[in-house]
């Protein structure tokens, strides 16, 4: 059954957890350094993530023999590289053949459907009604997607100066949320493995 309080409840969650407006330096440093994207294909993708997430959660995992804590830790690290090049300005995630060459990594994955965001939705489940977690979902996928159709218009809103303090500062903040999903996440492969 719709119910609009659920509704408000797991788009402010979903929100924060994706945190779109704290991407947009990223997605800024990613078009500066070359990599260009399609905002509606990343936002289709991040929403096909979610939605098999939401109904397969591990299963989808174990399908390629992975588990959650490994998919963590390998989105993890792709923020981490993500992070050097914005604090450091250096170029590694080079750019790729064709137009798209950003749209599916780091874009759809991890910025939009992260390791956080994809556990967040399954957990989402024990507090919110199904259809009500699914209007939240599309509600924050439209809003990823009109910030990355967008994103020319906001940086000029916001200005040069301020992008790279942005930049540089968001940086230093997802090297942190990478160094915390590795962390936390080894932690957990390595007591699996102990158990085992």
């Amino acid at each position: 059954m719709i119910a609009i309080k659920e509704i408000v409840g797991a788009f402010l969650v979903l929100f924060a957890i994706i945190d779109i407006t704290g991407s947009i330096p990223i997605f800024l440093s990613l078009k500066h350094s070359g990599n260009k994207f399609h905002p509606l294909y990343a936002a289709l993708l991040s929403l096909g993530l979610f939605v098999v997430f939401f109904y397969l959660g591990d299963a989808a995992l174990r399908l390629f023999g992975v588990d959650i804590q490994s998919f963590a830790v390998a989105g993890s690290i792709v923020l981490f590289i993500m992070a050097f090049e914005m604090i450091l300005g250096v170029e590694i995630f080079k750019t790729e053949a064709g137009d798209g060459g950003s749209t599916v990594v780091p874009i759809a994955f991890p910025l939009i459907a992260g390791p956080g965001a994809l556990t967040t939705i399954i957990s989402l489940r024990a507090e919110y009604a199904d259809i009500n977690i699914l209007i939240a979902l599309l509600l924050n996928i439209v809003l990823d997607y009109l910030v990355l159709r967008y994103i020319d218009k906001l940086e000029r809103i916001l200005g040069g100066t301020l992008i790279t303090i942005l930049r540089k500062f968001f940086g230093v903040i997802l090297l942190a949320i990478g160094i915390k999903l590795i962390t936390t996440n080894l932690g957990s492969m390595i007591q699996n493995l102990n158990v085992n």
